[in-house]
């Protein structure tokens, strides 16, 4: 397979997306260690906060984890007060999921925590740094999702 050549700047800022990807993903596992939840549990919860009323299968698909593995995730969530099983009123063999109050104070605390990291680490920066660094992530994320059709 022959090597690809890039310039310089593709090189640093993949690099850089990476890098700063790690930090904030390591840092977000350190902020959810000062809570009584789990990752796999966290990401359960925004899913749910997103889609209410999935069911078990459509959770699984979206957080690439087998059945029996979510199914246990779920008990332990279920017991915690984070989240509610519910039948379909349409075709009772349905089970759907709802994120509960307390489910939805865990995301808020968690999401706040995250804030006030990203907050102490812009304050470094000047108000023109942060609006040009707003902008340009805005637009990568624009020119991201465009490509993904």
């Amino acid at each position: 397979m022959p090597k690809e050549e890039f310039s310089g700047s593709v090189v640093r800022i993949e690099r850089l997306l990476r890098h700063v990807a790690f930090i904030i993903k390591k840092r977000g596992r350190d902020i959810l260690s000062d809570f009584e939840i789990t990752t796999p549990q966290f990401l359960a919860l925004v899913v749910l906060k997103d889609k209410p009323g999935i069911t078990m299968g459509e959770l699984c698909e979206r957080l690439f984890l087998a059945c029996s593995t979510a199914t246990d995730l779920i008990d332990r969530m279920e017991k915690n007060g984070y989240l509610d099983r519910n039948r379909d009123p349409e075709d009772r063999r349905v089970i759907r999921l709802s994120i509960t109050g307390k489910g939805k104070d865990i995301i808020s605390q968690v999401i706040n925590a995250r804030r006030r990291y990203v907050e102490s680490i812009l304050a470094q920066l000047t108000q023109e740094e942060i609006d040009q660094l707003e902008r340009s992530l805005e637009k990568l994320d624009a020119l991201m999702v465009a490509g993904e059709v």
